[in-house]
């Protein structure tokens, strides 16, 4: 097995020995215990019903806000305007991250391994080719967008290509062209619309009850009080559920990814190369709004960041992958 370490970005360049390099793993879709990009085994239907809840609780909270501040015609507003503000989110989604991220088209003249890499691992996952790019950070991460996979992209630090190898690099891009293919992109895109938006609402009418802005409503006597307790409790919910939603698409995604490039240990060796990375060189172009995007936390796990996090523990996902590697050896 051949490993090739991006040690000063050359081996990223289409001309470089890295082109020339064989693909580390030889394990495909074809082999005993790995499934079809099309039909694996690990997901099932209880993930998606999982995720459908959780994006339901957060539907029914807003909806449970406008109540409380405006009554049935509150309720009917907040969903227009939910709506409203969910389309323009999905819409515009991968325009907006890319541009938060300052993340660059990829020059396949410079980039042309890591062009080969994402157009062959969606191939292999059934999906057309997205666009690629690289962030201007040492922060070494990775995280996809769009939303579908007809308009999605791969963007990747310059940071990732420096401290993974080869092998381990395409385990990272057939995770994110997994949450490409579960449309994770899409989901975790609505959560976070959702989810600012009640913050947003929240913030807004807690202001309003303590400066006495909101009276009675619908004649049912419930006044300042309740609507300031649920500004209070519904944002610190739509945190929680929002953080359910990204947690629960990360397991499914290192699943799928594993699936895709044919090898779990090169993504778990993967994720605990960047968890690493990361502690000693915290992201610095975005904050902790688009956490979820990455395939691990940008934020140094010893920071108040951490306390809430957007992913689940590094250990379980590896242990997660360990555990599929072995029973499909």
């Amino acid at each position: 097995m051949i490993a090739v370490r991006y040690v000063n970005g050359d081996s990223a360049r289409g001309g470089g020995d890295g082109a020339r390099v064989a693909w580390t793993s030889d394990r495909g879709f074809g082999r005993s215990g790995w499934g079809s990009p099309t039909g694996e085994r690990g997901l099932g239907f209880s993930q998606f019903w999982r995720t459908g809840l959780l994006m339901a609780g957060l539907v029914a909270l807003l909806a449970v806000m406008g109540r409380s501040i405006g009554g049935w015609s509150g309720m009917v507003l907040f969903g227009a305007i939910g709506v409203l503000f969910n389309f323009g989110s999905w819409w515009f989604s991968d325009r907006i991250a890319l541009a938060v991220h300052r993340a660059e088209p990829a020059d396949p003249a410079r980039y042309g391994v890591l062009h080969e890499m994402v157009q062959e691992l969606s191939h292999r996952a059934g999906l057309p080719t997205p666009r690629v790019y690289v962030i201007p950070s040492m922060t070494p991460n990775a995280f996809a967008t769009g939303r579908n996979s007809e308009h999605a992209a791969v963007a990747v630090t310059a940071g990732i290509l420096r401290i993974l190898d080869r092998r381990e690099l395409r385990g990272v891009i057939a995770h994110e062209l997994a949450h490409v293919r579960n449309r994770d992109t899409l989901i975790s895109t609505i959560a976070a619309s959702i989810a600012g938006l009640i913050s947003a609402v929240g913030s807004a009418v807690r202001w309003g009850a303590l400066l006495g802005g909101f009276g009675r409503r619908d004649g049912d006597g419930r006044g300042g009080l309740e609507m300031l307790v649920m500004a209070i409790v519904a944002p610190i919910v739509a945190m929680l559920i929002q953080l359910a939603v990204s947690r629960s698409r990360e397991y499914g995604a290192d699943e799928t990814g594993a699936r895709i490039c044919g090898d779990p240990d090169a993504l778990a060796d993967a994720l605990l190369r960047l968890e690493a990375g990361v502690e000693q060189i915290p992201y610095e172009h975005a904050g902790p709004a688009t956490a979820h995007l990455f395939i691990v936390n940008p934020f140094s796990a010893r920071s108040v960041v951490a306390l809430m996090s957007t992913h689940p523990a590094t250990e379980e996902r590896v242990a997660r992958l360990r555990r599929l590697s072995m029973r499909n050896r």
